[in-house]
């Protein structure tokens, strides 16, 4: 037995012999609370206290074995916090990669991502950090979680799970309605008396995080050697906080997350909660999942975040147009990831090399990628926009959300993939970057942010996003040489690489090009597509919160559709006033539109194959 696990029961076992009244952090000096990120970890200890593991359920699925479970997290106020969370591994494994899995805001710990795990040889724990639980027989909903802050333990309902005792590490809802997540400010809920790191639930929930690794090295089945650390959203940078602050990590995998919460107003919080702050320390491997359009993890910050990390070994894996969710070939990188480095069975190419060159004869940029080639290349595709925050501006959420993506299918030139990149103004910033898309020997399942389980049989590798700025793009004699067009799609060669969907097995689309200003509608227009659909349908064509449903007479023959803005309606079935600001725009077969008191659901389940479309555009009659 290693000497890092004997140390680690013996500090258990002496824990347990002394009880659980004995405080896991110490009161402030002075009453002065930490000032850095040293300060703040100084006097914590994972592996000091007694676990005081409690099995709630357990049971087998298809060879692997499950737990409900709760374990200690510490003692704070002379009271007992427990984190209830899922753990599952192969039945009969031995020496097993072990993930600690944080869930995002508003999420659960939830049996799927162990099982999936479990399935390919990991030993993993999802921790209930939020108190939510999602496994057969064992459902903690925020109603049953109500139930537990209550101890309405008569109630047929009533579960335990995740009990931060006189603190409130919660959230979505937290137990203290005056409880803002963030915070360091005192309250009758925190830790201190006094502003301190110590009072934020991003601190406690990192002090869970650590202690679930704690739990993992000493399962019988586990390389306490090999532990990983992944999480989506809140999760994202709970396991930036997690592997910044505990060296046991060995890969780490945030999604959406722990790249871009570095600008806090409060001075205090960025010194020792600040995402750059634990980004720093970081000294494993780690991957960034992080959509384009993401609001939560900005792909502006990712150069930053790779500058920052002490690890050689990092990538990046960018998906166009998305936001907070993702698709397989994305998805997957985190399983990869781990394999790689926890099971050595998986070797990541090189991050893409790019070159920006905005000299050229045409004035059009050039835009050449190396990508490593040991693996065969499916793809390089080159996205860019013009629409984005600058560099130490105050982030524009919504804008961040729909800015649109123009894609380029690069073109292999000698050893290099190059792309020209036509400009619609030079008055504006230019971001760019590639993404490579690699086949996998074996197709790899899992389960996803939101734990719906896929299956893929590629995998996408981006190079880190390049800005430049106006100035920059005129000085270089780039000039503009897109023009507005009338025309916004016409469905042919790789169209639906501008278009985005969650769920590609779907043939529903949706596109920001409408907010770009290259597509801007003219003042009275109307929105023209043709349609073919073989059986009678409902299309629905949905611009933002508004949608409106066309009947589909079917057949052989293209059915025009001429659509004003007064056409669409909202959830109230008020209809839009004009096209002045729109974003995204849908094609689908039904949508449920949500307003402030009301939902209406338009469309119906389609019929046949999917429909055929042609020449998307703007109308002045």
């Amino acid at each position: 037995m290693k000497k890092h696990i004997l140390t680690a029961l013996a500090a258990v076992v002496l824990g347990s012999m002394a009880g659980f009244g004995r405080e896991t952090l110490p009161p402030l000096k002075g009453g002065s609370a930490p000032q850095s990120f040293t300060g703040l970890w100084a006097d914590f200890d994972p592996r000091a206290q007694p676990l005081d593991v409690e099995v709630l359920k357990e049971w087998e699925q298809d060879g692997v074995v499950l737990k409900v479970l709760r374990y200690r997290v510490g003692v704070f106020k002379g009271q007992k916090a427990m984190m209830a969370a899922v753990y599952g591994y192969p039945k009969g494994g031995e020496n097993l990669p072990g993930l600690v899995q944080i869930h995002g805001g508003g999420q659960y710990a939830d049996y799927r991502a162990v099982f999936t795990n479990a399935k390919r040889g990991y030993a993993t724990i999802s921790i209930a950090w939020a108190g939510r639980i999602n496994a057969p027989d064992y459902n903690v909903t925020p109603d049953v979680v109500k139930l537990f802050w209550e101890n309405k333990t008569d109630d047929p309902n009533y579960k335990l799970t995740t009990d931060w005792g006189v603190l409130d590490g919660y959230h979505a809802p937290c137990r203290n309605k005056g409880n803002q997540f963030p915070s360091v400010k005192a309250a009758e809920w925190t830790l201190d008396s006094v502003e301190s790191p110590r009072n934020s639930p991003w601190f406690l929930c990192t002090l869970g995080a650590r202690r679930a690794l704690t739990f993992m090295e000493l399962q019988p089945e586990v390389d306490a050697d090999k532990l990983g650390v992944y999480g989506h959203s809140m999760g994202g940078k709970l396991t930036v906080l997690t592997a910044g602050s505990d060296p046991r990590v060995k890969a780490a995998a945030p999604s959406c997350g722990g790249i871009s919460d570095r600008y806090n107003d409060n001075r205090l919080f960025r010194s020792t909660l600040g995402d750059d702050i634990y980004l720093k320390n970081i000294s494993c491997p780690i991957i960034f999942l992080s959509p384009a359009n993401d609001f939560h993890g900005r792909i502006n910050d990712l150069p930053k975040a790779v500058e920052e990390v002490k690890s050689d070994e990092w990538r990046v894996t960018c998906s166009p147009h998305h936001n907070h969710q993702d698709t397989a070939p994305y998805e997957v990188a985190t399983q990869l990831w781990m394999d790689q480095f926890l099971k050595v069975v998986f070797a990541w190419p090189e991050t893409p090399e790019t070159t920006l060159k905005l000299k050229t004869d045409s004035g059009i940029p050039s835009f050449s990628v190396a990508a490593d080639d040991s693996k065969p290349i499916l793809s390089v595709d080159v996205f860019y926009t013009q629409q984005g925050q600058i560099d130490g501006l105050k982030d524009d959420r919504k804008n961040t959300i729909a800015r649109f993506w123009h894609h380029v299918n690069a073109v292999r030139k000698g050893g290099q993939w190059v792309a020209q990149l036509p400009l619609f103004d030079v008055h504006k910033p230019l971001w760019v970057y590639a993404n490579v898309t690699y086949p996998l020997d074996e197709p790899v399942s899992g389960a996803g942010y939101y734990y719906g389980t896929y299956t893929t049989d590629q995998f996408n590798l981006s190079s880190l996003v390049q800005m430049v700025m106006p100035e920059q793009l005129q000085s270089a004699g780039v000039k503009a040489t897109l023009e507005p067009s009338l025309v916004i799609e016409t469905f042919t060669k790789d169209w639906k690489k501008e278009w985005f969907t969650y769920k590609p097995e779907e043939w529903a689309r949706k596109t920001h090009k409408i907010y770009d200003p290259q597509w801007a509608a003219p003042d009275g227009a109307k929105l023209s597509l043709k349609v073919r659909s073989a059986k009678p349908n409902k299309l629905v064509v949905g611009i933002d919160n508004y949608a409106a449903e066309v009947d589909l007479s079917g057949g052989t023959g293209w059915q025009k559709i001429t659509l004003s803005a007064s056409d669409l309606k909202n959830a109230e079935k008020a209809g839009m006033a004009d096209w002045n600001g729109i974003k995204e725009l849908r094609l689908g077969a039904v949508e449920t539109l949500r307003g402030k008191e009301t939902t209406r659901r338009v469309g119906a389940q389609w019929k046949g194959e999917p429909p055929q479309f042609r020449t998307l555009q703007w109308i002045v009659e």
